[in-house]
């Protein structure tokens, strides 16, 4: 086992968490670049420096999940920190619309079932699933961390006030998959409670990405800011929160 401190990004290959995975060499982590495309990942881990190693990771195989937590084990015999920022905004429909016209064409009446069903596949199952696969590795950790990115736009709370900016776009799709998310962190939260591993949610605010089609006004250095001072929480820290880099945001 290593002496440096190792974490997993996953979706580490451009946007946000690549910046976070930069933020975390920075700190003197060993970061694992999480790619679906292990040539992309290769790319991004040369970018990141030489504390970077690419691992090929599809959060919705279950194959690509195990052999990464396999290789994890192998090759550096710990995991200290994990930050789930993959996700997907769309199952391939955004491409030419606002998110205005796609927030119209998934309210609850129309959107397609598949749409609903592979967005999720990401964001919900497969953030369950790798936290699942890590975990053996995670409890060995002196006091390992667990980021799950997330999203203004889940908060129940917000969305169920009328004067609430972002309200019409809340739907079936990537809002909701994000308020299943933050149910999943309080849930992985409140289980390991009794155990050294604090488990929070980060939104990163409306960051320029792909996600997006680019239409957000952050930069992604202060997209990955909430999310890196969670993984970074010291003893003290607390845990089943959700943030952002101005403070704690309603559920």
């Amino acid at each position: 086992m290593q002496d440096k401190q190792v974490a997993l990004v996953t979706g580490a290959n451009q946007g946000i968490g690549l910046q976070i995975a930069k933020d975390l060499a920075a700190h003197g982590f060993t970061v694992l670049v999480g790619s679906r495309n292990l040539a992309r990942g290769e790319a991004a881990a040369e970018e990141v420096g030489p504390d970077a190693r690419a691992l090929q990771l599809d959060v919705t195989d279950p194959a690509s999940i195990a052999a990464a937590a396999e290789r994890i084990r192998s090759e550096l015999g710990r995991l200290d920190v994990l930050v789930n920022n993959a996700a997907i905004s769309h199952a391939g429909r955004l491409q030419g619309m606002t998110v205005e016209e796609y927030a119209r064409s998934t309210c609850p009446s129309n959107v397609s079932l598949d749409e609903v069903r592979t967005v999720w596949e990401t964001n919900v199952f497969g953030v369950l699933a790798v936290a699942q696969a890590m975990l053996p590795l995670l409890r060995e950790a002196p006091a390992a961390r667990i980021v799950n990115v997330s999203s203004g736009v889940g908060s129940l709370t917000r969305n169920s006030d009328p004067a609430y900016p972002w309200r019409a776009i809340f739907g079936p799709v990537y809002p909701a998959s994000k308020t299943a998310l933050n149910a999943m962190t309080l849930a992985m939260a409140i289980e390991l409670e009794p155990t050294n591993i604090k488990v929070n949610a980060a939104c990163p605010g409306f960051t320029r990405t792909n996600l997006n089609n680019y239409a957000g006004t952050q930069t992604v250095e202060e997209g990955a800011r909430e999310p890196v001072r969670l993984a970074l929480l010291g003893p003290d820290g607390p845990t089943g929160t959700f943030s952002n880099a101005d403070g704690p945001l309603p559920w």
